[in-house]
């Protein structure tokens, strides 16, 4: 976690949108409708932050993910790094921007290609660019970075189906780290993991981060990993960001109703916090990215909801009743009725 002074912003994400058409027929297909996944996301990532994206499956959280790492065009709004749009780039231009924000995905099983050694697959990243290890040294340069994610540099030539689930997401990091970016997305990177090795996986993120000084977007569905290991958390219901804050800020003076419930679901190994603890229970389902809706798209299982949260969509700045306020309550809450809920236990 960044404890520096701030920084300027390394990339800058305004208004990102990103929809999927949904098409109808097989042989002339019409557009129907569209899965709105990222609708009007944006925030900032310094140089050293770790920024935490958290929300319910289905929220748009991997396809920002995949929108920040080039895999996906967006339909709409800017994504700037150093200043420059990426967004918009030709496929020629968009190589050399790729170098420096490179991406762990979730899966170890089926992120690592099962027919190549260790060795080719961290290698492979210098193939399309020779530039960063000429092809005499890629040998020494792929075993310097199995030693640096903890594995045996031996292991160069064996195959993924020989290695356990964590050291596959090492190996993955590893061919992250290979062209020496500044920005690594991680999408859910130890949600396939056993507990205690999760623990070592994000302690191996910390060390590496503090000495090649990286930028992470850390994606995750478990509230304590990403408050351990994020110096900021954006909280996204049905692709938008809805809350954004500190770590302390989001888990100590909450005030979005999302945010909320979602803390509130955290187990607490304490008996006395947890019986002392509100459980808030959420009703009804996600309503459908296709057709979300109108004004606030929590306000269908809000308790909180009046007609105002129908007709009007609450933008993400700090609630009028916090704009005085000092220390962490005052963060963007997109509520209209936005309250602090008292801290009673964290998780």
């Amino acid at each position: 976690m960044s404890d520096g002074p701030r920084r300027e912003a390394i990339l800058e994400v305004r208004g990102l949108v990103k929809h999927f058409p949904l098409t109808q027929g097989v042989l002339f297909k019409r557009q129907i409708g569209a899965v709105r996944a990222v609708d009007g996301v944006s925030f900032d990532l310094r140089p050293g932050e770790t920024l935490g994206i958290v929300g319910e499956s289905g929220c748009g959280k991997s396809t920002v993910a995949r929108l920040m790492a080039s895999l996906e065009r967006p339909t709409a709004g800017a994504i700037l790094y150093k200043g420059e749009d990426i967004s918009r780039l030709s496929r020629r231009a968009l190589k050399a921007v790729r170098r420096n924000i490179q991406m762990v995905f979730q899966d170890p099983y089926t992120s690592l290609n099962p027919r190549m050694t260790v060795g080719d697959i961290i290698g492979e990243p210098f193939d399309i660019h020779p530039e960063v290890a000429p092809k005499g040294d890629r040998r020494r340069r792929v075993r310097e970075l199995l030693d640096v994610v903890g594995l045996n540099p031996e292991y160069v030539n064996r195959y993924p189906h020989q290695f356990s689930g964590g050291q596959r997401q090492r190996i993955g990091i590893a061919r992250g780290l290979a062209l020496n970016p500044e920005i690594i997305v991680a999408d859910e990177p130890v949600s396939a993991l056993d507990v205690s090795v999760q623990a070592q996986v994000i302690n191996l993120m910390e060390r590496l981060q503090s000495e090649f000084d990286l930028s992470y977007m850390f994606i995750a569905h478990d509230l304590s990993i990403v408050r351990h290991i994020s110096d900021r958390v954006g909280v996204m219901y049905l692709g938008k960001i809805v809350e954004i804050g500190t770590d302390r800020e989001i888990y100590e003076h909450p005030t979005h109703p999302y945010t909320q419930a979602l803390l509130s679901a955290v187990p607490v190994p304490d008996p006395t916090l947890s019986h002392r603890r509100e459980r808030i229970i959420l009703a009804g389902d996600v309503p459908s990215p296709a057709n979300p809706p109108s004004g606030c798209r929590f306000r269908t299982r809000c308790w909180k909801a009046r007609q105002r949260c129908a007709d009007e969509e609450p933008p993400l700045a700090v609630p009028a009743e916090f704009e005085r306020a000092t220390g962490p309550v005052a963060h963007p809450s997109a509520c209209h009725f936005a309250e602090e809920k008292p801290r009673v236990a964290q998780p």
